[in-house]
């Protein structure tokens, strides 16, 4: 089957990197198109082109409004021969758009799987995200065989938003893992233990985590060149606040590590690294 990507930043690049490594036949777009020049596959002209031409077709984008104008934008996908094709949306949305984009690709005869992944850059080189899905059990299985090349294990929760949710929820724990872990290395060396003793410490202790493990190279070298940057980490904890109050339940940790990040924003950081928050502990 031909394989189509949209959405080639540092993610989406590296997963589209990752298909071609594998021998997929693929094509892409990107609104910039030069982010293409290195990757030595097909450009198509437009997201309409690109579906028209392709069986499955993968998207990495920012946010849902991102989405939205690939979908139904000026020659986005509903403009293109969309009927039976499965459109793989592994962006990390707000949950109650991916219901709009189930609706508007179903009107033109295509099918929509919300798939976002955990992980970042350095698993998705390697096929190593972990792959959350929802939706149509027959699109499911004809995205499978893609779905495996980018990562494992594949968790699929059927249900549409559920894997939207748990995305969400998933990063609730990242985030509030990251700052605990850059506020903890702080008070550490304001203490006078050494940086690198400080994160040997926290990996044999209670820091030890996928997180830490991650990030120890970046905290050590503060090099906070994106994998994941503080400006996703914040849009997602937003979305995490809307769904805790469709559930009408409080969210305290997500509360407070949403404000951090907002921190990091406010002072320009939002496109480094979401470890970059080590500078904001670091300053006080």
């Amino acid at each position: 089957m031909k394989t189509g990507f949209i959405g080639l930043g540092h993610l989406g690049k590296t997963m589209a990197k990752r298909l071609i490594s594998t021998n997929a036949e693929l094509t892409v777009w990107n609104r910039t198109r030069e982010k293409a020049a290195d990757l030595g596959v097909p450009v198509a002209d437009s997201p309409a082109n690109l579906i028209s031409s392709v069986d499955v077709l993968f998207l990495n984008l920012f946010d849902s409004d991102a989405v939205a104008e690939v979908i139904s934008g000026r020659e986005g996908l509903m403009e293109g021969d969309c009927k039976g094709k499965v459109v793989v949306d592994t962006t990390t949305n707000h949950f109650g758009r991916v219901e709009d984009f189930y609706a508007m690709l179903k009107e033109k005869g295509a099918s929509y799987l919300e798939s976002p992944v955990i992980g970042s850059v350095v698993p998705a080189s390697k096929g190593q995200l972990t792959v959350l899905v929802s939706g149509e059990e027959s699109a499911y299985d004809r995205a499978l065989p893609f779905l495996e090349r980018i990562g494992r294990p594949i968790f699929y929760l059927i249900r549409p938003t559920l894997a939207t949710k748990m995305k969400l929820i998933n990063n609730l724990m990242l985030g509030a893992f990251m700052a605990s872990i850059a506020e903890a290395l702080v008070f550490a060396e304001e203490c006078g233990i050494g940086k690198s003793a400080a994160l040997d410490i926290f990996s044999a202790g209670a820091g030890n985590s996928a997180v830490l493990n991650a990030k120890k190279e970046k905290l050590m070298k503060e090099d906070f060149s994106s994998h994941f940057s503080s400006a996703l980490m914040y849009k997602d904890l937003h979305c995490l606040q809307d769904l805790a109050s469709g559930l009408r339940r409080p969210l305290l940790t997500g509360s407070v590590t949403k404000e951090i990040f907002g921190m990091a924003l406010a002072r320009e950081m939002g496109d480094l690294d979401l470890s970059a928050v080590y500078g904001l502990f670091k300053k006080y």
